[in-house]
Formats: C-alpha cells, sequence, structure tokens
C-alpha cells in the first residue's frame, strides 16, 4: 500500500518522467509512503486505472502534457467514478495557464500550476493531515532552486540500461519567442553545476550513457557549458551519447574548440532556428542574428563530427510558404543530418495567440493544437505540409536514404520545391502518412527519381541499392535487384581480373 501515487502518461516507454522524480525526490519523510508509476499512451484507461488502484492510495498526482492530456482526463473521469474518496491532484505544462473551464481541472480535486516540486509535497502533508484546503487551485511559483532535492538517484538500473536520462543545470529562458512555454520562465536560474556534476558522476560509474540535457538555452553560460563538454570528454566511452539544445547564434570560440574534440555519434545539438525570415522572427519576438547562425551552422558541420538537428516551423504569423521555402532551402545548404519540420501548435500560456486575428490563424481545438490555417497558408496546404514532414522524417531525416534523398533535388534551385514534389506525388499513390513500409518507400523513390525526374535509371537503382543495403538488409525490393546483382557481378569481375594481374607480377 502507497498512500501517494505520483503517476504520468508518456508518449513512449523510452522517456522516463523527469518531473514525477522531482516531486518523488522533495517529498521529505513521505518518501516511505509513495511510488512512482509511469504509464505509456498506448495503454488503455482501464488498465492504468486498476494498476493505480492496487497501490490502495489516498492520493494521486498526475503530470499533464501535451501528448498525454487527452487520456489522463479518461483516467482520471474513470478513478473519479470507481474511487471518488482517491484525491487527486494535477499538475504540469498543459494545465498551468488557461485552466479555467478545463474539463480535467473541473473533475480533479486540486490543480497546483508552475513548478511544484515543493508545493506538491506541502498539498499531501495537509491532506494527510486530514486537512482539505479550500483553495482548488494552488499557485507554486518559483521555488529556490537550492530548495530542491535532486532526483537523479531515483532513476533505476532498469532506467539507466533502457531509457532516455534526463538532466538539467538550469531552468528558465532568457528570450521572449511567443510560441514557446519557456518565455514564460524568466529569469534563467541556474543549480549549482558543481554538485550537478557529481550526480552525473554517479550516474555515469552506474551505466548511464545517453543523457539528454533539457536545459533550453544550454550555451547561454558559457564556462558552464564548457565544463559539461569536459566533464563527458572526460569520461568518453564508445557508446556514450550527450543531447543539449543550444542557442543557434552563440557559441564563441571557447566552445568551438571543446566540441571538436566529441568523436562521431557522441554528441547531438538540437538548433532552434524556427524562421530565417527577420520580420517574423521580429514579430513574434524572435530576433536572431542570422549571418552569425549560418557561420555557426557551418562550423558545426564542416569542422566537428556534432549531429545537428535544426527545427523549422511553419504557420508562424505572417509567414508563408514562400518564405518558409526561402528558410528550409538555406537550412538544406548547410547540410544538417536532421531538419524537423514542425507545424506552428498554440500552447496554453503562450502569447502566439495575440496574432490570432491579424493573420487569421485557426487552431485545433484538440492536441496538440495545431494551426489549421492562417491567412497566408490555407488549409490545403498546411495539409501538404503536415505530409511534406512526415516524408521528410522517413526519408531525409531517417538515415535509411543517406546516398539518394539528394537525388530528389540535385541540379535544381529549391530542395524545398523538389521534395514538395515528390511529396505530393507519393501521396497520390500510397494515400496516407504513416504505416509505409521500407520498402514500398525505396520502390516508389525509384520510380519517381526515373520517371518523375528523369534520372539516369542505372545509376539511381545503384544508390538506392546500396542505401537499402547500408542498413544490414538484403530482402532488397524486386525493382532494385537487378543493380545489386549487376554490381556483385562487376565486383567479382574485378577481383578475378586483379587476382589475374597479381599472378603475372608475382611471375
Amino acid at each position: 500500500m502507497s498512500e501517494i501515487v505520483l503517476a504520468t502518461i508518456n508518449a513512449r516507454y523510452i522517456h522516463a518522467s523527469f518531473g514525477l522524480r522531482y516531486l518523488f525526490a522533495n517529498l521529505g519523510e513521505l518518501k516511505g509512503s509513495a511510488v512512482i508509476c509511469e504509464f505509456e499512451n498506448a495503454q488503455p484507461a482501464k488498465e492504468i486505472v486498476e494498476a493505480l488502484l492496487r497501490h490502495s492510495p489516498k492520493i494521486i498526482g498526475f503530470g499533464v502534457y501535451i501528448w498525454n492530456t487527452v487520456r489522463t482526463r479518461e483516467v482520471v473521469a474513470l478513478l473519479k467514478k470507481v474511487r471518488p474518496e482517491v484525491v487527486i491532484v494535477i499538475g504540469g505544462p498543459e494545465v498551468s495557464y488557461e485552466y479555467e473551464g478545463q474539463k480535467l481541472v473541473q473533475i480533479a480535486d486540486y490543480l497546483i500550476t508552475g513548478e511544484a516540486d515543493l508545493a506538491f509535497a506541502e498539498l499531501c502533508r495537509r491532506l494527510l493531515a486530514g486537512e482539505r484546503p479550500g483553495e482548488r487551485v494552488i499557485h507554486a511559483g518559483l521555488p529556490a532552486l537550492e530548495r530542491i532535492e535532486l532526483p537523479y538517484s531515483l532513476y533505476s538500473d532498469a532506467d539507466i540500461a533502457h531509457r532516455v536520462i534526463y538532466v538539467e543545470v538550469s531552468r528558465g529562458c532568457p528570450f521572449t519567442c511567443e510560441f514557446c512555454l519557456s518565455s514564460v520562465d524568466i529569469p534563467v536560474r541556474q543549480f549549482d553545476y558543481a554538485t550537478v556534476l557529481a550526480e552525473l558522476d554517479r550516474l555515469y560509474a552506474r551505466g548511464a550513457r545517453t543523457f539528454k540535457f533539457v536545459d533550453r538555452t544550454f550555451n547561454l553560460n558559457v564556462r558552464t557549458s564548457a565544463a559539461i563538454l569536459q566533464f563527458f570528454l572526460d569520461r568518453m566511452q564508445p557508446d556514450l551519447f550527450v543531447h543539449f539544445e543550444m542557442v543557434p547564434d552563440r557559441f564563441p570560440q571557447a566552445l568551438r574548440e571543446v566540441v571538436q574534440r566529441f568523436p562521431p555519434g557522441s554528441l547531438q545539438l538540437e538548433i532552434g532556428v524556427q524562421t530565417l525570415n527577420p520580420d517574423v522572427g521580429a514579430r513574434i519576438s524572435r530576433r536572431q542574428d542570422v549571418p552569425k547562425l549560418i557561420d555557426n551552422l557551418t562550423f558545426l558541420r564542416t569542422e566537428t563530427s556534432a549531429h545537428l538537428h535544426v527545427d523549422l516551423i511553419v504557420g508562424l504569423p505572417g509567414e508563408g510558404l514562400d518564405s518558409f521555402a526561402e528558410g528550409f532551402d538555406r537550412v538544406v545548404v548547410l547540410n544538417p543530418q536532421e531538419i524537423q519540420v514542425g507545424i506552428l501548435k498554440r500552447l496554453r500560456g503562450t502569447p502566439i495567440s495575440r496574432h490570432t486575428e491579424e493573420f487569421q490563424i485557426c487552431y485545433s481545438d484538440e492536441p496538440p493544437y495545431e494551426v489549421l490555417s492562417t491567412r497566408d497558408i490555407s488549409f490545403f496546404d498546411l495539409r501538404r505540409m503536415e505530409r511534406f514532414a512526415r516524408y521528410w522524417d522517413l526519408v531525409a531525416n531517417s538515415g535509411n536514404f543517406a546516398g539518394s534523398r539528394a537525388l530528389i533535388w540535385e541540379g535544381e534551385q529549391s530542395a524545398f520545391a523538389c521534395f514538395m514534389r515528390w511529396s505530393d506525388w507519393l501521396y497520390e499513390r500510397v494515400g496516407r502518412r504513416a504505416s509505409i513500409e521500407l520498402k514500398t518507400l525505396f520502390t516508389h523513390l525509384f520510380q519517381f527519381l526515373v520517371d518523375e525526374r528523369s534520372l539516369n535509371r542505372e545509376r539511381v537503382g545503384t544508390i538506392l541499392a546500396e542505401d537499402y543495403a547500408r542498413g544490414g538488409r538484403s530482402d532488397l525490393p524486386a525493382v532494385l535487384r537487378e543493380f545489386a546483382v549487376r554490381k556483385e557481378a562487376l565486383v567479382s569481375a574485378g577481383a578475378r581480373g586483379a587476382k589475374r594481374q597479381g599472378r603475372v607480377v608475382n611471375l
């Protein structure tokens, strides 16, 4: 039996809940009466409720996020039907802003807005003492970071072996980008990084090798950033992987030198470009030095082994497809390993909503609240962009088409226009964005490149066959088999010729 259950519904098993571990770490004397329960979105509500009630809890706290709000609402509604006496406490970014009228907020007993590290424990103490606070909404505010117990010891051995380990050195963001919830988390507050590094060292000693920093601005404090990077360099192993989110136009020489020392496959940098249109950037309070941004990305791509994940957003106020295409093409030229094309979302609490009327922005009422149309992009074109983004992930970002993806736009001025042509063509034939078999993708790409782009059939087939085999796959699509057989014959003939030549030399 556990009097307190801390619960959340993750998008996938690999994502260990960082927030729940913070809440548990700060329960103080209540830790012995508490347990963490994590679920996945694919699990039915009844199954989740059954697992929760097996602990016979008095209090259940739910972490609510954009990806789990619908399923959490189902679970809480069911809990209130079968065990109405259990006190339900909710918190998290999805219910911390614009919570009035939300059904989940209405059926829960208490809502804690903001950073609940300390406030949740205090509420539990009052509830377990028999006190029922009159205020249903508790505003936690920003706790002093020195008062917060760090949660890293709560990662289990199974977490370390099979899941992403989330860590942070700071909270908040100094920037005011209107599409992002971090814009309301001002000022930036930093944990004592020596203390954090000591915790990371303990995780590393336990076998942790995948670390994802959730700091919004990893490279804001150069001294701290350099110390963290050096920490991992000093412990470099072939299986070590570290992920950071960086400010794209801020990368001084001190960071350049240390990043250059990371071997391939060990460092990933997530770079939020979002838009390269300066007018759009200024409109949403995202001002960035584009020449410096381009210079930094060029350096990172050509002078380091870092894996670059660049984010762009479709549907920002005042940006049409022509403007987005121009920015997209500039990023493609820089050749990052991944370009994440995201559709604008109106997250609760973000000031992006102030542009809704002027730019005729229509958003979905259901999570993830994506834009449906704007003054500058029609509903139909946004649907095309959703397919574009998905197909870009499948073809350009996946790594399965490393040699062939550039054939889609080879020799043309606009990679965007060419990939949109491929995207439209592919959708006409498969009629869906998801669940496309890899063989089907390879077959259709071959047909598109040969029939629509009129590229050399032999060259296209050979490159695609090499791409398919690169992943260790031997079951080639039928349309590519002749090219693999032909290459094997050429290689074999070449080997025989070399052998004969060798005999002559030896004689």
